[in-house]
């Protein structure tokens, strides 16, 4: 038979990479969100569950019930096979702990395949994430990574995470560049997603005694951070990165690569370009459609982008230490200079 077990016990799990986790809800459920590193696995697909819950709506609970036997019975070969290629222990979840997960753990069990059964399912875990990250107490010092737009602060973090650094990706949760511009050639993750892998990587990093983060506002695509970060971030030191326009552009344009998002970065321009006064914003919009990126980078950059960092900057009364460097790699060295006094300073306490 199948074990059922708690969010805790499931992540514990996890964390020992002990198992694999298997979403067995449809696959618009799991694309929506789901457990971070769960496969899906679906006992019904989408047009089978809308099928199902009709039924069990508009007619009645033992032909929703038929009707769902009948379309697993003729899947069941395939579906078994998927769970026997996978080794490892598997728990698995559903929405609610209920009829999908258990139907699937039974049969699995019935073949010979043992599983675990989260109790409550995707439900539970939703409901776990939320009351973590209300009542988290996160201790580490806040480093902020932040300067003008393009001067690599994302790359300086990502390099520094391959290094060992203790960086939350706030950019890489939310699946957005956090600019009006940042959505182009990503898929932004929801809410809930964003706050799944938040949870996760915080834990990771709570006894850390100084974290890395990037300068953000508090909405970054469709993901709002929790204002207890905010908090941290604004209290916290800024490593400002200078560094020269042309280079800024350059990372820019190999970022975003315009010429494969030139519809989608033409319809964010036209969000902003009133803000930018008239003849400039007319050239700038002229570049784009000409595919003149550099030309329309700098532009933006010089009469939109800096104006507003500048503003936003002058807000901030912590500890600013001003970082120059000509490329990302003399930045990623200054700042690992920086970290070795912020190691130091830790060791104190």
């Amino acid at each position: 038979m199948f074990q059922d077990i708690t969010i805790e016990e499931l992540l514990s799990l996890r964390d020992k990479k002990e198992i694999v986790m298997i979403d067995v809800r449809s696959p618009s459920e799991y694309q929506d969100s789901t457990i971070p590193g769960s496969l899906n696995i679906p006992l019904f697909d989408d047009v089978e569950r809308a099928e199902i819950g009709t039924n069990y709506k508009q007619v009645s609970v033992q032909v929703a019930k038929d009707r769902g036997l009948e379309i697993v019975s003729a899947k069941l070969p395939a579906f078994v096979k998927t769970f026997e290629q996978i080794k490892e222990k598997k728990a698995l979840f559903c929405w609610r702990g209920g009829m999908r997960s258990k139907t699937t753990a039974t049969v699995l069990s019935l073949m010979g395949i043992r599983t675990y059964r989260l109790t409550g399912g995707f439900r539970a875990y939703r409901k776990w994430v939320v009351a973590t990250l209300e009542k988290m107490d996160f201790k580490p010092r806040v480093c902020v990574i932040s300067g003008n737009t393009g001067a690599g602060k994302t790359a300086i973090l990502r390099r520094l995470h391959k290094d060992g650094y203790p960086v939350l990706d706030l950019e890489a949760m939310a699946g957005h560049r956090g600019s009006i511009f940042g959505h182009v050639g990503l898929q932004a993750n929801n809410q809930k997603t964003f706050e799944a892998l938040l949870v996760t990587n915080l834990l990771k990093l709570e006894d850390s005694p100084y974290i890395l983060i990037e300068g953000e506002s508090k909405r970054i695509g469709k993901s709002v951070i929790p204002e207890f970060i905010v908090s941290k971030k604004d209290s916290g030191t800024q490593l400002f990165i200078e560094m020269p326009i042309d280079e800024r552009a350059r990372h820019i344009i190999e970022d975003y690569r315009p010429w494969e998002n030139k519809q989608e970065l033409l319809q964010a321009y036209s969000h902003i370009k009133d803000r930018i006064h008239t003849p400039i914003a007319k050239s700038i919009e002229i570049a784009l459609k000409e595919e003149q990126f550099e030309h329309a980078v700098s532009l933006l950059l010089e009469h939109y982008y800096d104006p507003r960092y500048e503003h936003a900057m002058n807000k901030y009364e912590q500890e600013i230490i001003n970082i120059k460097a000509n490329t990302i790699e003399e930045a990623v060295k200054a700042v690992k200079e920086y970290l070795i006094s912020v190691e130091a300073e830790c060791l104190k306490v």
